[in-house]
Order: structure tokens, then C-alpha cells, then sequence
């Protein structure tokens, strides 16, 4: 394999910016095949540390954003390269491809719009104005066009079209364009009529002053008017309903029959940051510091529940949802953690019932809502969780007696999984399907009004990403079936729980079900290659057919070495730790000496890594092979607490972040010796955010398992992460101070023996920059001589500009070769 030059790790050959985006669709054979290329990315030497560093348009620049259109062609985007634009393409299956003109640049969102009942006409929403569009003649007529943000369309069963406007919902007749409002809302007191006052003063000044009797008067007789008013006359819009006016909007949904509505709100005056949060940005563009808003730390955070109200629109009728009615609403959830913690300080805890603060639950990943109405309006199904994590409810509600009805509970001793919470209405609207956990990895279910529950799927693997059929019969989703590492779609017989798998690519799939649901459009991505678009049929017959080709000459001509999955048996469990391995060049396994190595630790905690796509750290893909190229053997695991892996696999840090994951490594450390001829005496660690954390967990709890280690964008301290991660994984600082404690490793940073960099944004809004300081304090304190750090003062999280990740990784590159090699 061609040798990846470093060129002194600052030199080399300027970013290319050529994308190669082919419009021809050629047949793709099930698997597809990766063509491994024969000939260097550039003529001579070969890649630079610069080159992999460089802005990763070079590459080519992948699809994003496809979806299908009503004729059965797709949309899809790709970004301009040296950009922060997109561009949007139209392409049909026979493969020609078309640039969307700025002029049309509002036809890409009807991919996101609604569709009649009958299927005659789909309305979307464009830069806030409504257009309607003739399913039949493929005719769009724009209804607005003003500067008003309109959105949440829906057809209602009366053929109107209802929008959300501000706070609140109108209806539109699309044949006379005529607009009514159904439902406002407003966060005050409901106007009242006037009244004498009742005390001695007010009266007397009352009936001693006729001007004041007369105003008085005036106000009341104005207000009967205008009350009888909105009542007999039909022209005149509602009057407003009124909510607290302590608390602000989270989220109103509008039944399809336009008579009843959904408010969820919180309280106001808890908000997500105070005014001590704030970062500073040294490079300000008028010359001066400038202080930058940043988000409050879970230790500080307030939980915020949500009160959900639901409003009788045509009776004028509204009532807040009691959430005493969920069964485990008032349980004492923490109270073993509570008496661990409180023994600690010699003090007993004395649990009670109390009501636990509740709030909607949508799914973050398949980017849904946690209201959800049947097709008529007649019944509704709410997704709930509690704040301390522990609890998850699907109910219905009962309109006429204020009644909430659990249908399905899941509730988890650590905490129940942000993501697997997509549920919706099946077609005869006698019940749900949804995700759930608890067989310990997510699986389909449907249960009936009645809370009879029924499982679909069934097995040790992760089920997404479900689509409901048309007809109500079956359902299709993205699963994991046959190797954690390999995602491919399915379809599921509801009644026979037959299912059929529709692709055997072979990697990480994705998809949209065509409008017509004859044809999938896939997003696929190989262990080389980047996501391109697909299109296969929905009953898993005939051939893949490719979209897009956009992997960049430069790249694919490259012989890159594709990462082996290895299977490394754990010393801690029965379930193997899945991880991606690179090998020396002509790596010997009865070579007398040892090779260095290097293991990476992937961020987000809960994100998979290994596996059989094209991995979202594409620049370490290109740095490890330049490390193989070195000489080195390096490892990349999905450690415990990765996605992709089941429930326990998820929640065995729970309180203890940085333990089970580090007997991972040591786990990773002991294969290499063992089967690749690792010198354990000569093994590095780095990794970023999360692999950062874990880079100081490693060299601070067990000192000799790595000889050095680079901690990029790190966290130090857990208690000043936010709130919505944390508190899942070590519950909150004030109720749990054993878990932050022993999680944190700024407590551990007196064992640092071995050389360690440490590398931080300034602007990090993530990961605060203050992280870092704290622990630099913190080991200058202890006299440590043994670290190094780095600072990046223009960058956030994701660091932006291509010279911060070359400085970078040259540093990290250096700690490696001079701690590491002989």
C-alpha cells in the first residue's frame, strides 16, 4: 500500500476541491463492492498530514437531506464545496440529475409536506408562505406571500387546511382562500368584568363622584358588548384562550378535526442558563473581548416540568392534564441512591412519595413529536417521561372525564434511552404501535386501547426508523439483525409477524419509502465509502440500483486500508466489545519485535463506531491509516456504553462513567498482545469530548495500561456538563455526589504518571474551555511536569478551520512517535 507521507507533518500538497457527483445510475449487484483503487490519491508521494487535515470537500461530498418526490424522482442536497451553502439536486431513477435554481429553490420543501385523505393534493410551507399543489396535474399555486412564519400544516377532515401562526391555529379554505382562526393562546390573566370596589374608600368614591360611577358604568357596559358580540355574531374571530402567565410555550397540536388542541407548556422563569454563564471570545471582531452566552451546568440546572392543557375549541372549554393519574408518578425513584449518598455524610434519608416532575418525550432521532392524534381527531396518544430518567408512559387520553390511560410503562433503573420512543397510530385506530427496550434491546410493538400489548419483533439486535404502511398491515424500519455493525431494512407483517429483509448491502443503510411505497431510497455507506443514494424495490425483489456517485476521484483512487471488525472477548462480560483494527504495512504476526499502538476512543458515550459504514470521524479513519503506515497497530472500540448494542449494554456506566469503559481498553490492550503483536509497554490512547473524558480516565485510574495520551475537547468534571446528558447517566449532583465523583476525572488527576496532552477550543460551547483550565490548575497544583496543552481560540466543539485540526493532529502524531516508538 502506498505510503501516507507526513512531509514533516506541516508541509505538503494543497486541499483539492474536485467533487465527482456522476448522474449515471448503473446496476449495483447485491452486496455492493468496494473497489479497492491500485493508484496513489496524488502522483508521487503519495498523502499528506495536510492533505487528511484539509476541508473534507477533497473527498467528495456526500448526499444529504433526500427525500422522494410525488413522481417517484428524489430531491436531495450536497454542499458547496468552501462553503457554508447547499445546493439542492432533482434527480430521477433513470439517472439524470438537475440543479435547482435559487428561482425554484421552493419546490425542495414539499418533500416535507401533507397530503389530503385522497391523495389529490399536498400543501407545504416555504420560507414561512403556504403553497398547494395538484397531485394530478402536478400544478403548485402559492396561497401567501408575506413575511409571516406559518408552519405545522395539516389537512383537516372538513378539507381545510389548518396552519400555526405565532401561538395560534387557523384554517384555510383553499378553493376561496378565505382564513378563520380556530385557537389562539395567550399567556395572561382572562379579562373579567368590571366591578365596584368592595372597600369603604372605593365605594364612597363611587357614590360621592359621578364621573368615576360614570366611567365605571361605561367599562362594564363595553364589556357585556363586546362578550355578546363575539357570542351572536359569527363574522368575529374567537376570543383567545388563556394560560398561566408564568409559564411560556413548548408545543401545541391541533387535532385533524380542528375542534380540540394540546398545549404544553413550563414555567418561564426557569431558564437555560444564568447570567454567570457566559464564555469569553478573545478574538471578538470589533477587537475586544466579547462575552458569549453558553448553557447552565447540570449542577446548577432546574428541573422544568411540563403542563399540558387540553382545549375544547368548540365548547370553549379547557383543563390541565393530571399526571397523578400515570402509575409511578409519585414513586421515590432515587431513594437507594439518595440513602447511599446520605450514609456518606453520616445523615439517614427517610424516602416519601412525592409528584415527580413530567415532561413530553419526543424521539430526537426520528425527529418526532410526543403528541400524536388518531385520523379523525377522536383520540389521542401522549408520550411522557419523568425527569429524573427513570419512567416512560404511553397514554391516551380521555376528553370528557380529564383522564389519562397508560397503555404501556417502561420504566429503567438507570435511565430510559432518549432515542427508540417513535410510536404512532395503526390504521383502524383501535391502538399504537411503538419501540420500547425493555427486552433489553429496542424492539416493535403495538398494544390496544384496552393496554393489551403484543410484540413484533423479537431478537438481540436494534430496531428504528418505523414506517407504517398505508393499509395499516405492515410496518418497515432499519434493524442491526445480523451483525451489530451491519443496518439493513426490513418489513413486518403486523398480524403474522412474518418479516422479509429488503437489502443485503452489507453496511450502514438508511431509507424513505416512495410515495407510492413500490421503492425504497436508500442512504448507503461502506467501510470506504461515504453515503451515495440507492433506490431498490419495497418487496426486497430485483436489483440495487445507484443514484449518486460522489466520492471524489482523488479519494476512491487512493488504496486506503479498510479496518477489520474484530470481536474482542471481555474479561467483564459475555457480550464481546466490537472494534475496527488497522495493521502495520506488511504486518507480520511472527515478527520477533512488537509493534506500537494506539487505541481511539470515539465520542458521544453513546454513539457505535465500529462498524461496517463510512465512519463520521473520517479524518481519523485517514489518520490511522497513516499511523498503520507507520508502523502502527491501532484499535477503535465501541466500548460499553456505545449505541447499537442493547439496553444493558447502554446503562452499564450508569454512575460509574470511565470505569467499565477503561476495562474495555484493557480488555482492546490484552487482545493486541495476545493476537497482533502489541508491545503492551508501548501503547497510546486519544479520542475526543467523550474520548477525551476517557483518555484522562485511562492514564488516571490505571496509570500503566497506557504510556501517553492526547485528550481532545475533554470533559474534566461531569458536574459542569449539561443537564439533559448528564443527569441520564449520574442522576444530578445535589442527589447523587458519589456518582459525579467517582466519574470525574479531575478527582483522579494525582495519578497522572504519564505524558499527557490536552487540547481545547475556546469557544467550545459544548465542553466548556473552563474545563481544561480547571484541570491544567489542578495539575499544576499537584506539580505535574508530565502534560502539555494546546489551545484553539477561534474554535467551538467541531473544530471549523482546517489549520486547527493539522496543528492538532501533528501534535498528537508527535506524543505518539516520541513516547511510543523505539
Amino acid at each position: 500500500m502506498k505510503n501516507l507521507l507526513i512531509a514533516s507533518l506541516a508541509l505538503g500538497a494543497t486541499a483539492c476541491t474536485t467533487t465527482a457527483t456522476k448522474v449515471s445510475a448503473p446496476v449495483v449487484n447485491q452486496p455492493v463492492e468496494v473497489i479497492q483503487a491500485a493508484q496513489p490519491l496524488l502522483s508521487g508521494d503519495g498523502l499528506t498530514m495536510k492533505q487528511i487535515m484539509a476541508d473534507p470537500s477533497w473527498m467528495g461530498i456526500a448526499p444529504s437531506r433526500a427525500n422522494w418526490r410525488d413522481d417517484n424522482s428524489i430531491f436531495y442536497s450536497l454542499k458547496q464545496a468552501d462553503s457554508p451553502l447547499y445546493d439542492v439536486f432533482v434527480q430521477s431513477i433513470d439517472g439524470t440529475a438537475n440543479k435547482l435554481t435559487l428561482a425554484d429553490a421552493h419546490l425542495s420543501a414539499q418533500t416535507s409536506g401533507v397530503v389530503t385523505r385522497d391523495k389529490s393534493k399536498k400543501a407545504f410551507v416555504y420560507q414561512g408562505n403556504i403553497f398547494i399543489k395538484n397531485l394530478q396535474s402536478g400544478v403548485i399555486k402559492q396561497l401567501t406571500r408575506d413575511s409571516i412564519r406559518r408552519s405545522q400544516l395539516q389537512f383537516l377532515t372538513d378539507g381545510r387546511l389548518a396552519f400555526k401562526q405565532g401561538n395560534a391555529f387557523y384554517a384555510m379554505d383553499i378553493a376561496h382562500q378565505g382564513t378563520q382562526l380556530l385557537a389562539e393562546i395567550k399567556f395572561a390573566k382572562a379579562p373579567k368584568a368590571p366591578k365596584t370596589p368592595t372597600t369603604y374608600i372605593g365605594a364612597q368614591q363611587h357614590r360621592l363622584i359621578k364621573y368615576v360611577a360614570l366611567e365605571q358604568h361605561n367599562k362594564a357596559v363595553r364589556y357585556k358588548n363586546k362578550q355578546d358580540l363575539k357570542a351572536q355574531n359569527k363574522t368575529v374571530a374567537i376570543a383567545p384562550f388563556y394560560l398561566d402567565p408564568k409559564h411560556r410555550l413548548v408545543e401545541m397540536s391541533l387535532s385533524p378535526s380542528g375542534d380540540k388542541l394540546l398545549v404544553a407548556t413550563k414555567d418561564k422563569s426557569v431558564l437555560w442558563r444564568a447570567k454567570h454563564d457566559i464564555m469569553p471570545n478573545y478574538l471578538g471582531s470589533e477587537g475586544y473581548v466579547e462575552s458569549v452566552d453558553a448553557r447552565a451546568r447540570v449542577a446548577e440546572a432546574k428541573p422544568n416540568a411540563h403542563s399540558l392543557v387540553y382545549i375544547d375549541i368548540a365548547n370553549r372549554k379547557q383543563q390541565t392534564l393530571d399526571f397523578s393519574q400515570l402509575p409511578g408518578s409519585d414513586d421515590d425513584v432515587l431513594a437507594s441512591v439518595k440513602t447511599e449518598n446520605f450514609a456518606k455524610n453520616g445523615k439517614t434519608y427517610e424516602s416519601k412519595k412525592s409528584a415527580r416532575n413530567i415532561t413530553l418525550l419526543p424521539d430526537w432521532t426520528w425527529r418526532q413529536s410526543a403528541i400524536s392524534w388518531n385520523d379523525d381527531g377522536s383520540a389521542l396518544a401522549i408520550m411522557l417521561e419523568a425527569n429524573d430518567n427513570k419512567d416512560r408512559w404511553l397514554a391516551s387520553y380521555d376528553f370528557t372525564n380529564n383522564k389519562l390511560k397508560t397503555l404501556h410503562r417502561l420504566h429503567d433503573d438507570a435511565w430510559v434511552n432518549y432515542t427508540f420512543n417513535e410510536f404512532g397510530w395503526l390504521n383502524d385506530n383501535t391502538g399504537l404501535y411503538f419501540l420500547s427496550e425493555e427486552s433489553g434491546y429496542s424492539q416493535a410493538y403495538t398494544v390496544s386501547l384496552a393496554g393489551k400489548v403484543n410484540q413484533v419483533t423479537k431478537g438481540k439486535y436494534e430496531v428504528s426508523s418505523v414506517t407504517l404502511s398505508d393499509d395499516g398491515k405492515t410496518i418497515f424500519y432499519k434493524a442491526n439483525k445480523s451483525h451489530p455493525g451491519k443496518y439493513e431494512i426490513y418489513r413486518t407483517d403486523l398480524s403474522t409477524k412474518q418479516s422479509i429483509q429488503l437489502t443485503k448491502l452489507g453496511g450502514m443503510t438508511d431509507y424513505k419509502l416512495s410515495p407510492k411505497e413500490d421503492k425504497l431510497l436508500l442512504t448507503h455507506s461502506s467501510l470506504l465509502r461515504h453515503n451515495d443514494l440507492y433506490v431498490t424495490s419495497s418487496d426486497g425483489q430485483g436489483d440495487v440500483k445507484r443514484l449518486t456517485d460522489t466520492v471524489s476521484e482523488e479519494f476512491a483512487s487512493y488504496d486506503w486500508q479498510a479496518p477489520k471488525i474484530v470481536a474482542v472477548p471481555s474479561s467483564h462480560g459475555e457480550q464481546p466489545v466490537y472494534a475496527k483494527v488497522y495493521l502495520p504495512q506488511g504486518f507480520d504476526s511472527k515478527k520477533a519485535e512488537s509493534y506500537p499502538a494506539v487505541i481511539f476512543n470515539h465520542g458521544a458515550g453513546y454513539l457505535q463506531n465500529s462498524h461496517y459504514g463510512f465512519s463520521g470521524y473520517f479524518r481519523e479513519f485517514m489518520f490511522h491509516n497513516l499511523l498503520a503506515q507507520q508502523g502502527y497497530v491501532v484499535m477503535d472500540m465501541d466500548y460499553r456504553a456505545s449505541k447499537g448494542y442493547g439496553r444493558d449494554w447502554r446503562t452499564a456506566i450508569y454512575r460509574q462513567m470511565g470505569t467499565p469503559e477503561i476495562q474495555d481498553l484493557e480488555d482492546g490492550v490484552d487482545y493486541m498482545s495476545k493476537y497482533l503483536q502489541v508491545d503492551k509497554n508501548r501503547v497510546g490512547t486519544y479520542g475526543g469530548s467523550y474520548g477525551g473524558f476517557m483518555t484522562f480516565m485511562a492514564l488516571f485510574t490505571k496509570p500503566e495500561l497506557f504510556q501517553a495520551g492526547a485528550a481532545l475537547r475533554p470533559v474534566t468534571d461531569w458536574a459542569h456538563y449539561n443537564d439533559g446528558y448528564t443527569s441520564n447517566i449520574l442522576n444530578r449532583p445535589n442527589d447523587d455526589d458519589i456518582a459525579y465523583r467517582k466519574s470525574s476525572p479531575i478527582e483522579y488527576a494525582q495519578n497522572l504518571n504519564k505524558p499527557l496532552l490536552i487540547m481545547s477550543g475556546v469557544l467550545d460551547d459544548n465542553v466548556f474551555f473552563q474545563d481544561s483550565v480547571r484541570l491544567v490548575q489542578r495539575l499544576i497544583e499537584l506539580e505535574k511536569e508530565n502534560f502539555e496543552t494546546a489551545i484553539y481560540p477561534v474554535e467551538p466543539h467541531g473544530f471549523r478551520q482546517p489549520s486547527s485540526w493539522l496543528d492538532e493532529y501533528r501534535r498528537i502524531f508527535k506524543l505518539f512517535e516520541q513516547n511510543l516508538k523505539k
